[in-house]
């Protein structure tokens, strides 16, 4: 309910009094900051023409002394930022808190803190343990987490404000309930280029997530338009604030691909932190695989499949099945227990090599490691046996042990080997075989298999740097990949978020996330049940397409009718209908074919971007793309586009959700 009156000039006059307070620290803090380099540089300059006359150990003082100045300044440059970031808007809500001992406080949150020697604590950051009164209590009995234990007490207030340039444009108190006006203000917004942060609408849901610190691992379903990514982000954020030492430079998020990428980029920086390092999976295979010039990317490999280009859908389908992934570890272990060497030798014509030793090493004392792990080792500790120590003939032990063995470091060879081998149950054709070994590129189901083998062969890459992992999307990645991603992160905390209902790879479909805690111990399964969203219209239309019941809308209804269209001619007028009325259109396409054409026939009249898997960036004003790339993606507007050559199948209704689910304020449905 809106403030008035006496309430209302109170809360502006405090505004006026933080700005206040919020603009001296800035000057002083700029001053400071502006001395501070001045005398960083004076003192590095003195450092410098006085360094013959230092012995080491004021050398290395002077140096210690630097870096601890360079840290300080740059602490001091990064809260200021973040301060100089909230100047026109410093906090979005307040509450008011009475502990069990009577004494009563108020508590404004905002996206950074700020202190005042004479009055405390002015601005709360948003992460801080108190304000999690605002996103997990309504109105009575409350508590927090503090140092000494929880603090109990009960909230006697939850308000929120609307500031902008500098200026109260309206305040008003709420409970935690769902339809709280500034989140149903914030859905009804028209969508923006990038995702935005929602610090001020995050709900209780949501918060449980963002806050939690006690499981290794997260693994959280939800449905569409439940905010998986948005809380996968305020996640970091959170995490980066709480955990000591740990920097953006830990973090590394698992995209589906570049334009997911490009489209969450504002959101941390918004929160006053560095972007984390991203990568996709596809990247991953292509740094692994030096044996191909490139990778299929996922969203090719798809794609062939909905444009009707792969020829053998049986041989795909068994690559992509959990069932594979033992009959290649059977295949790997009578690989390894038949590799014998088979002759003596001799290097340098001086030192004998006996093939007996050699096998008695490979089977019996380094049977622990992978298999080519434990040639490299016996080429070493050969080398330095012989030479006194030196490991410079190293390569040619190595050399020499593949030259008098049944076994060569081919992997090419070796992986053709599992399909001709009784492990195998669907062989490859000839005409397989063939393109495998002279196409530069790898197929993605083939790189998936190719480096699982590999790795069971040399070894998984560990990532000691990395802390913290989060998958988005993580429907679209098998059994064999989390399988590789653990080996490869294995003393990092996951948060892993999906929404099997989302699935677009026809080949593999899991029937809950929840098998994920068999392999990611201390494991937590969470569930996201409300969307924010479509309208109720959309909502009640895509829970139809999977026959869902449990999706809990919350945007108001919009009392918009969902359009159902049979003649292509009307497209046109559709589109200039739409963007008449929203920011952001997008025509989605059962296929990148039936993006294309479209994409020809509309853009000498419109100024329309074309998605396909190698875009990185778009304008959102009108866009049109095939169904399996606008995952994670939405827009004001969708008109899901079908004609009598690129129509839905019986077996692809995840799909069409996918493209429906888009979807925020009106959709348009073409069926033939």
């Amino acid at each position: 309910m809106a403030i008035t009156g006496r309430d209302l000039e109170l809360e502006e006059k405090r505004l006026e009094e933080v700005l206040k307070l919020l603009n001296d620290k800035l000057a002083k803090m700029g001053e400071t900051i502006f001395e501070g380099e001045d005398k960083f540089l004076e003192f590095r300059k003195y450092a410098w023409e006085n360094r013959r006359a230092m012995d080491a150990q004021e050398l290395n003082q002077v140096n210690v002394e630097s870096e601890l100045e360079a840290n300080q300044l740059l602490m001091k440059r990064e809260y200021f930022k973040r301060l100089y970031r909230i100047k026109d808007n410093p906090y979005f809500a307040s509450v008011v808190f009475e502990d069990e001992e009577g004494d009563r406080f108020s508590v404004y949150l905002g996206l950074t803190y700020l202190k005042d020697d004479d009055y405390g604590n002015i601005i709360y950051d948003w992460r801080s343990p108190i304000c999690s009164l605002f996103y997990d209590y309504e109105v009575g009995p409350a508590s927090y987490a503090a140092p000494e234990g929880p603090i109990k007490g009960n909230l006697l207030r939850k308000r929120q404000y609307k500031i902008v340039g500098a200026k109260l444009v309206s305040a008003f108190d709420n409970s935690i309930s769902i339809d709280d006006e500034l989140l149903q203000e914030v859905l009804a917004t028209n969508n923006n280029e990038k995702m935005k942060n929602i610090v001020n609408t995050i709900q209780q849901e949501q918060n449980h997530v963002i806050r939690n610190v006690r499981d290794k691992t997260l693994i959280v379903s939800g449905i569409a338009g439940s905010g998986k990514t948005s809380v996968a982000l305020h996640r970091i954020a959170f995490l980066l604030y709480k955990i000591k030492n740990l920097t953006s430079n830990d973090v590394l998020i698992l995209s589906p691909n570049q334009i997911f990428t490009e489209y969450i980029s504002n959101v941390l920086p918004e929160l006053g932190e560095d972007n984390t390092l991203q990568t996709t999976f596809n990247d991953y295979l292509g740094s692994v695989i030096t044996e191909f010039s490139s990778v299929e990317p996922f969203m090719d490999f798809i794609g062939k499949y909905y444009t009707d280009k792969e020829k053998d859908i049986e041989l795909v389908s068994y690559k992509q099945s959990d069932g594979i992934i033992q009959d290649i570890d059977l295949y790997i272990e009578d690989y390894v227990r038949k590799a014998r060497m088979v002759h003596d030798f001799t290097e340098n014509k001086i030192y004998d090599v006996r093939k007996e030793e050699i096998n008695s090493l490979l089977h019996e004392r380094y049977n622990m490691l992978p298999f080519f792990e434990r040639v490299d080792l016996i080429a070493e500790k050969l080398s330095e046996q012989n030479y006194k120590g030196s490991i410079k003939k190293k390569p040619t032990y190595r050399k020499l042990i593949f030259e008098n063995s049944s076994f060569k470091k081919d992997y090419k060879d070796i992986y053709l080997g599992f399909f001709s081998s009784d492990f195998c149950k669907i062989r490859m054709q000839n005409k397989d075989i063939r393109e495998f070994l002279n196409s530069k590129t790898i197929k993605y189901e083939d790189a998936l298999l190719f480096v699982y083998m590999k790795g069971l062969l040399e070894g998984f890459g560990y990532e000691r740097d990395i802390r913290q992992v989060v998958i988005d999307e993580a429907q679209d990645y098998s059994y064999l990949q989390y399988l590789i991603i653990s080996k490869i992160f294995r003393n990092s905390n996951f948060t892993i978020l999906g929404d099997v209902n989302q699935t677009i790879n026809p080949y593999y479909k899991y029937e809950s996330l929840d098998i994920l805690a068999n392999l990611f111990k201390q494991s937590k399964c969470i569930s996201l049940t409300k969307t924010y969203r479509s309208s109720p219209e959309i909502i009640a239309f895509t829970n139809k397409i999977l026959g869902l019941n449990h999706v809990c809308a919350i945007r108001k209804t919009e009392q918009v009718p969902l359009i159902h269209r049979t003649d292509s001619k009307e497209l046109t007028n559709d589109i200039a209908y739409l963007r008449d009325k929203y920011k952001s259109v997008a025509v989605i396409t059962r296929d990148s074919q039936t993006s294309s054409k479209l994409y020809e026939a509309l853009k000498e009249d419109y100024p329309i971007s074309l998605l396909n898997g190698n875009s990185e960036e778009f304008n959102k004003e009108l866009v049109v793309l095939p169904a399996y790339l606008a995952k994670g993606l939405e827009f004001d507007s969708v008109i899901v586009y079908s004609d009598k050559e690129s129509k839905y199948l019986k077996n692809e209704k995840n799909l069409l959700y996918v493209a429906c689910t888009r979807a925020q304020h009106e959709l348009i449905v073409y069926s033939s």
